[in-house]
């Protein structure tokens, strides 16, 4: 009997110290680490890198399915408004990505080389080309928001009642591109607790504001869909102020000083060489959003407006396992920047394993009770079908997905941003976006067609990517 205790007794206690280490590690990843990454063994690298970059994507996926929750209360034209703006915005999206995917890269490998003035400088021209850029797409975004709409299928009645929404959205772009920079830089250097607490700063701020203005409570003025977009300019805006403010402070990992405030053209050419592929390559697949919407607005205000409930509910998913895929992008930099390239590639394959077995029990859940979950948002029964079945049928790709995003994202981090560039050329626009037209339109499958090309070209992208990032050219990058 008393071995039996004795024995009982001794898994208990590794249990215990095992949570104890768990713990100490979180609280290590939320709170910030000052680790060298380049020889932490990986599994912790990846642990403390990706846990706050997932509550980080969480917050981002809370914010997304609240903010259409809110929105869904206006009628299915407002819904379907917002997800043609989104369509759109996928540009904005595509080029901070493409900047923050070249920050990543540049960053990482001053950091790894152990050069954190240099990443500073990297850092400040990042910002200057930003807000050159959202600049050209936010005034034009203003002028044009109501031709914009009726462009893209929308109703007469849905472009005069929803044409403030999509200028306040383009107007604040520049915000958006200071976000995605900024925290780029953070994540890349190793602060990605720092990226984190921004983000739930901002969209703290926005799912607060979101019902006072667009329904009025209280003392605020009842706005109805301008209400949505004024709550995340406001939200994103003091979030970017506050991120200047970490950079000045200068007791991080990477720090703003006021001789690195100055154009520094052989950087910024750097940048934008190496962020040319990762703009094209988001370029590329965010574009193909914008005509799958055009394609599936010829069934109707309904079908659009289920579909873009069910990529909002997508997106919830998809962000977290992006913070995850994050991790790889940073390891990789720093770690080719330390001269390991073993190390980079074993980083990657890690990230990828814990990616797919996250993404694999999350699509199970959404392909098995789709209703379920489109109903939290919307109970009229046209909507509820379409956003169901949208939902069912992308779901089935999450393995695909969650292994592609770790892959392309191993590339960037190396600075090779062009071999996705020419992968996803081939997954959406030669084959998701025709697929699309054939089965939706031609075939007359509608939704569901389109969803079924969503989840072709995914698939496709993650077979592809893996055998090209197998040859190991990548790690041959110099930047």
């Amino acid at each position: 009997m008393s071995g039996n205790k004795k024995g009982n007794f001794i898994p208990a206690r590794m249990r215990e110290i095992q949570l104890k280490l768990l713990w100490k590690d979180v609280k290590e990843a939320i709170s910030g680490s000052e680790r060298d990454f380049t020889e932490t063994s990986l599994g912790h690298a990846i642990f403390i890198l990706a846990v706050p970059m997932v509550l980080e994507m969480i917050m981002e996926s809370v914010f997304a399915v609240v903010d259409i929750f809110f929105v869904s209360k206006l009628g299915s034209g407002a819904v379907a408004t917002v997800g043609i703006t989104e369509s759109v915005m996928t540009i904005v999206y595509a080029v901070g990505a493409g900047l923050s995917m070249a920050t990543t890269a540049l960053v990482a490998r001053r950091i790894g080389e152990k050069r954190k003035k240099e990443a500073g400088e990297v850092a400040f021209q990042a910002i200057l080309v930003g807000v050159f850029v959202s600049l050209l797409i936010g005034i034009p975004g203003v002028i044009f928001a109501k031709e914009f709409l009726l462009l893209m299928g929308a109703t007469a009645e849905m472009a005069e009642e929803g044409a403030l929404y999509p200028a306040i959205i383009f107007g604040s772009n520049s915000v958006v591109m200071m976000l995605f920079i900024i925290n780029a830089v953070f994540r890349s250097s190793g602060d990605a607790a720092i990226s984190m607490r921004v983000v739930w700063f901002a969209n703290l701020i926005n799912l607060v504001l979101d019902p006072l203005l667009i329904f009025g409570i209280g003392p605020f003025p009842e706005l109805g869909l301008a209400g949505a977009a004024i709550a995340t300019g406001i939200g994103r805006g003091l979030a970017v102020i506050y991120q200047f403010y970490l950079l000045f402070r200068g007791n991080h990992r990477i720090k703003l000083y006021l001789h690195s405030i100055k154009v520094k053209v052989e950087v910024m050419l750097e940048l934008l060489s190496i962020s040319g592929g990762g703009i094209l390559q988001n370029l590329i697949a965010t574009s193909s959003w914008i005509f799958l919407v055009r394609i599936i607005a010829v069934s109707g205000p309904e079908a659009l407006a289920g579909y873009t409930i069910a990529i909002r509910i997508i997106l919830f998913a998809l962000l977290p396992a992006w913070g995850v895929s994050n991790a790889a992008a940073t390891l990789v930099g720093q770690n080719l920047g330390a001269k390991h390239p073993d190390r980079a590639e074993k980083s990657v394959w890690i990230t990828g394993y814990v990616n797919m077995t996250f993404m694999g029990i999350i699509g199970l859940v959404l392909a098995l009770f789709p209703c379920f979950f489109i109903r939290l948002f919307i109970n009229e029964a046209a909507v509820l079908e379409n956003g169901a079945l949208a939902l069912r049928i992308v779901s089935f790709g999450f393995l695909f997905y969650a292994l592609g995003m770790v892959l392309i994202q191993g590339f960037n981090g190396s600075g090779d941003t062009f071999t996705p560039t020419k992968i996803n050329l081939v997954c959406f626009w030669l084959v998701e976006i025709p697929l699309a037209y054939l089965l939706a339109i031609v075939l007359g499958k509608g939704l569901a067609g389109a969803s079924i090309a969503i989840v072709t070209a995914e698939s496709l992208l993650a077979v592809i990517a893996f055998i090209l990032f197998r040859k190991g050219k990548w790690k041959l990058k110099k930047v």
